[in-house]
């Protein structure tokens, strides 16, 4: 069974998995913006923006490699972005980010996801936008973040993922935060690592 994560809550992933997780996917999913028409007439959809991405950190709080819409496999090949959606269409996840556990270099400490609004749209504004986090072995759902629709904000730093006692475990940050890509919110992230 899934855990709804909300802000601030830290979860064992092997715990909540049933057993020791060798590979994640982190899933991005939302929906273009329906606009109504006068009368039912001129009624449209614009779309929405959002990028996926995975700074990956050492010991000392240090950026050591990312995975974003423009750079989609780490060097070491253990994180992968499965592309750029850049309409929200479809159902089901937008963008997807593969993480290979097993494979991460051991000089890596954690994992930082986050969700920008390239085009520009706040959160409030973006319907239906979730994070989850699956057992890429057999597609089960571990853990889900729904997305905040409270304030004018166009990005968030959902969670990070790092190695504590020699397990896996996940903190659902939730923190808001204005910019277009995860450059803008690399301060932000510093005081959660």
């Amino acid at each position: 069974m899934s855990v709804n994560l909300s802000k601030g809550q830290k979860i064992s992933l092997e715990k909540e998995a049933g057993g020791a997780l060798g590979r994640v996917t982190m899933g991005l999913g939302w929906d273009a913006i329906k606009t109504k028409g006068f009368l039912g007439f001129g009624a449209k959809t614009e779309a929405v923006d959002l990028d996926a991405s995975c700074v990956l950190f050492d010991e000392g709080h240090r950026p050591v490699d990312v995975i974003f819409f423009r750079q989609l496999k780490s060097k070491d090949g253990s994180v992968v972005h499965t592309g750029d959606n850049r309409t929200g269409a479809g159902d089901g996840d937008d963008e997807q980010i593969n993480v290979d556990l097993n494979g991460v270099p051991s000089n890596i400490k954690s994992l930082v996801f986050t969700v920008n609004s390239f085009t520009g749209q706040t959160f409030a504004q973006v319907e239906n936008a979730y994070c989850r986090l699956l057992d890429a072995a057999n597609g089960r759902e571990v853990a889900r973040f729904n997305l905040s629709v409270q304030g004018p904000h166009s990005a968030q730093i959902m969670a990070k993922v790092y190695r504590h006692n020699g397990e896996w475990k996940m903190h659902a940050i939730g923190e808001n935060g204005n910019g277009r890509t995860f450059d803008d919110l690399l301060p932000q992230i510093a005081v959660h690592l």
